[in-house]
């Protein structure tokens, strides 16, 4: 599987690519069915003190793209919650595909 990286007013992180690369990993062993991920961090100016760090994930699948987006304060809470919408988006996902 292919993973892009795109920084989006954010300085590139290693530490953040490996901590998304093991975790975009977890995902592939479960559905082989993937086939690219295009991962994209940005920050967005806000009051809050809970949001502004964004981590958007599109992956390329058989049949429409599957994206998940979170603001969170910190870019690994973001990635995180990114992750397990696209597992929940997978499930669905696989449980639609028929078998022959």
């Amino acid at each position: 599987m292919n993973i892009n990286f795109e920084y989006h007013g954010v300085k590139a992180s290693n530490r953040l690519e490996i901590m998304t690369a093991e975790k975009l990993d977890k995902l592939l062993n479960k559905f082989d069915f993937v086939v690219r991920a295009d991962v994209f961090f940005k920050t967005e100016n806000t009051s809050e003190t809970d949001t502004g760090m964004i981590c958007g994930i599109r992956l390329s699948t058989p049949g429409p793209r599957l994206f998940a987006e979170s603001s969170k304060s910190v870019f690994e809470a973001a990635i995180s919650d990114a992750i397990e919408e696209l597992e929940r988006q997978l499930q669905k996902r696989k449980a639609k595909m028929k078998t022959y």
